[in-house]
């Protein structure tokens, strides 16, 4: 009797030993989701208000230098593009924008700023800060790097519309990604194989974001399908019941094809991407979802960021045309139509 009693008392020692392990993991694993979107969400704040300047619109931006200047950079930008740069020329005639992809890869942040260093673009539209690598690389060519923040997007996570599931937590989401969970059943879904897509690395973006909150320095899985753009990505993922692919949440959360799932640390803790109730496929395009921005613009959903404009300084015509272009989507005018596009004005 003693002896079973002494093996009951080691196995709930052992017990709440693996609890309080697991506690700490969780633990750990919000104070550093967390921290990063405080910090990713508060950092450039004065940054962005000092190059405001409280211009009101764009036909009184300073500043703004004449002629024919190549821009490129995310392919998250697209809709911002298109709503913005239009009204940009047409109220500032002086200035044209010519959008510039790279050659012998997918357009994306990386890409955009390594156009920059060579000298084949005036700026960078870009989803992700500058890496310490990027600063590195400008400053042993003479160069230096700027920043600013115009909106916050976040990385939404989008599966077949038909797929039965509430939502994921981020180390189920991580657990997809690095090939640990390979059928849906693993993690509440249906019996059926999972197939995971994403951009490739190359393009930085979304997939830089992903890597550094989801897999922490994990290695993608082998069998992860590398797409060159957004498009593409739906389109398989629209004909895969079984598919999971990520992308900015301004670029996919409208789509009639796709259904976004909320995101969480923990099963009760999930939040979603876009306003609720969900619009389902049936009634898409007659009406379509948009982004939950109060979630977005307080880091209540995980995986938000800042978009920034990237330009080089002290470059005569290009610096001045960079900073111009920031100081465009900051006023007002700016803010509201970034708002339109379904990414998060930053006032």
């Amino acid at each position: 009797m003693g002896n079973l009693r002494k093996q009951s008392d080691r196995q709930l020692q052992l017990t709440s030993i693996i609890v309080g392990v697991a506690a700490f993991i969780s633990l750990i694993w919000a104070i550093g989701l967390i921290g990063k979107g405080i910090w990713q969400l508060s950092q450039p704040a004065s940054k962005t208000a000092e190059n405001s300047q409280n211009i009101p619109d764009f036909a009184r931006v300073p500043g703004v230098a004449t002629g024919v200047f190549n821009y490129g950079g995310s392919t998250a930008w697209a809709s911002l593009r298109l709503a913005v740069d239009s009204v940009i020329q047409s109220e500032r005639p002086e200035l044209q924008l010519r959008y510039l992809q790279p050659q012998n890869e997918p357009p994306g942040s990386k890409p955009g700023i390594g156009m920059l260093l060579k000298g084949k673009l005036a700026f960078v539209q870009s989803s992700h800060p500058l890496s310490p690598k990027e600063h590195k690389l400008a400053k042993q060519q003479g160069l230096k790097l700027k920043q600013v923040a115009v909106a916050v997007d976040s990385i939404a996570v989008a599966v077949h519309p038909k797929l039965d599931l509430p939502g994921l937590t981020l180390p189920q989401l991580q657990a997809i990604y690095t090939g640990k969970v390979s059928n849906w059943r693993e993690v509440g879904g249906a019996d059926l194989p999972i197939t995971v897509y994403s951009l490739p690395p190359s393009t930085g973006d979304m997939v830089d974001i992903f890597q550094q909150k989801i897999l922490q320095d994990r290695q993608f899985s082998l069998n992860v399908k590398f797409i060159p753009t957004t498009t593409q990505a739906l389109r398989q993922l629209a004909n895969n019941p079984g598919g999971i692919h990520y992308d900015s949440t301004a670029a996919i959360v409208s789509q009639c094809t796709i259904k976004l799932l909320p995101l969480g640390l923990k099963r009760d803790d999930l939040v979603a991407p876009y306003q609720k109730p969900l619009v389902p496929a049936a009634d898409c395009p007659q009406r379509r979802n948009k982004s939950n921005f109060e979630a977005l613009r307080t880091a209540q959903y995980p995986l938000t960021h800042y978009l920034y404009v990237v330009f080089l300084e002290n470059e005569g015509n290009k610096s001045q045309i960079g900073q111009a272009y920031a100081n465009f989507l900051l006023t007002p005018q700016g803010q509201k139509l970034i708002a339109k596009t379904g990414f998060v004005p930053l006032d």
